[in-house]
């Protein structure tokens, strides 16, 4: 356990602050209309509160050879753009959108820093492909197929499949990220069924129920799983709200489900 670890970053984990959710929420007020010297003293305040979930979060990494310093940097580097982006308004809690946030910053990291080895050329044909895929979404008002996205890039559609896909780091969507002492947050953190459905994920079936979703549907579960954008970078960037987001997402996975 990394807890055990006495400094990482020069950080003495031992003595590191717990913030309650209430405590968050109050500061996290602060922030947004206290006085300007407030609200410094209410992020920094806040960042240093949950160094603990950052903690917990690259723990998950501790098996793969990573410096776990510079995983640390990484990851409080996502838990200030959680703080300075997480909107109050929201019925949910820090740790629901913080995880995600810190999670996201470390794959990006690694995955620039070249952890999975994946050729030069193919990584731009994959880049291409998305930034193509985005336009095209834009100017036809749907999600392209592989074909037309292949036929604006100039190249095979196998090319396009296989950079897309040599890019993108497998995760099981309920893999235990972080734990405050209140409740567990998995990568599927926002579906609220607690049965045991591990195994459906793992059928090949999973495919094929893919294709019986919206085609918007199809865009949220992308960003979301396989981008590995927030509910509120998603929003952002369809267009609608996070709640909006959270509903179509879980709607999809339990259409999935009964699918399967």
């Amino acid at each position: 356990m990394l807890y055990n670890k006495v400094e990482i970053c020069g950080v003495d984990t031992s003595k590191l602050k717990v913030l309650t959710e209430s405590q968050k929420r109050e500061l996290l007020e602060k922030m947004r209309s206290g006085s300007p010297a407030e609200r410094k003293r209410a992020r920094e305040e806040m960042i240093n509160g949950n160094l603990r979930l950052v903690l917990s979060v690259i723990q998950r990494f501790s098996g793969r050879g990573e410096n776990m310093d510079d995983l640390f940097q990484v990851g409080v580097i996502g838990l200030i753009k959680a703080i300075d982006n997480f909107d109050c308004t929201q019925p949910v809690r820090f740790s629901t959108y913080g995880v995600p946030m810190v999670m996201g910053e470390i794959r990006r990291h690694l995955r620039d820093a070249g952890a999975v080895h994946v050729s030069r050329s193919m990584r731009d044909t994959a880049y291409h492909a998305m930034q193509v895929k985005e336009e095209l979404t834009a100017s036809l008002g749907r999600e392209p197929t592989v074909e037309e996205i292949a036929e604006r890039l100039g190249t095979q559609k196998e090319d396009v499949v296989l950079s897309l896909e040599a890019i993108v780091e497998p995760v099981s969507l309920y893999e235990p990220v972080f734990s405050d002492g209140a409740d567990t947050i998995y990568v599927m953190d926002q579906v609220g069924d607690k049965s045991d459905d591990r195994d459906w994920l793992e059928e090949l079936a999973f495919k094929e129920a893919l294709k019986k979703l919206t085609d918007r549907e199809k865009k949220i579960l992308s960003l979301r799983y396989f981008r590995g954008k927030t509910q509120m970078e998603v929003a952002e960037e369809i267009g609608i709200s996070q709640a909006q987001v959270s509903r179509i997402e879980k709607g999809a996975i339990d259409s999935i489900k009964r699918e399967l």
